[in-house]
């Protein structure tokens, strides 16, 4: 859509990021967000407009879709890295694939229960991590991988790209040989990608594996 206020009807198809109207005229309901005064669709849909009170909603494009709210626990790509911040990409909520694209933040202080040095001792580009949503400040997902149930799953080699196994106090390559450091889950490598993430919205965390 472009940024205009919608027609005076419901219907509309909209993505994530669609301007829906500003809030001198509009009141937000479900399924949108507000930014410097502007209304914006957070899903996917239809809209759903109710012109005797006033207000915009958006109608999921499938019944029971999920978005990222705090204290949800999400399943996501490392996309880039910085000083001190992780940018993932949430790609599950549970075994629910997300409506739209979603990002979230990890900064080094909510990286784990214990001090780390850097970043890159947490996680690395292209590896899949388990996090919590704590926080939805300024519409950012900040997250955070400090349980023991949460942190990396899938770790991948810097140098050669291949999986990194984990020993007692390492994370080593198969491949290369090489040596590094991630903040892993308490069940790394050990989870099927395509069951991630819900039965830990319910259960609490599992008996901790042994490693060799």
């Amino acid at each position: 859509m472009k940024n205009e206020s919608p027609s005076r009807g419901s219907g509309q198809w909209v993505v994530p990021g669609s301007f829906l109207g500003v809030i001198e005229e509009f009141t937000a309901g479900s399924g949108t967000y507000v930014d410097k005064g502007k209304i914006f669709a957070k899903v996917s849909g239809r809209t759903l407009l109710d012109m005797q009170n006033r207000t915009v909603s958006i109608f999921p494009a499938k019944k029971g879709v999920k978005v990222p709210q705090v204290g949800s626990y999400v399943v996501g790509q490392v996309s880039k890295l910085q000083s001190k911040t992780a940018i993932i990409r949430i790609l599950k909520i549970g075994k629910d694939l997300l409506s739209g694209v979603f990002t979230g933040l990890v900064y080094i202080s909510d990286a784990s229960q214990s001090y780390v040095d850097s970043i890159y001792d947490v996680c690395k580009a292209g590896d899949i991590i388990r996090a919590k949503v704590i926080s939805q400040t300024n519409r950012l997902n900040h997250l955070s991988m400090a349980e023991r149930r949460l942190g990396v799953l899938y770790a991948f080699c810097s140098q050669c790209c291949h999986l990194l196994e984990q020993k007692r106090y390492k994370m080593q390559c198969a491949n290369c040989g090489k040596v590094e450091k991630r903040k892993t889950a308490e069940d790394y490598g050990e989870t099927n990608i395509s069951d991630l993430g819900e039965e830990y919205e319910s259960k609490g965390p599992a008996q901790k594996p042994e490693r060799t």
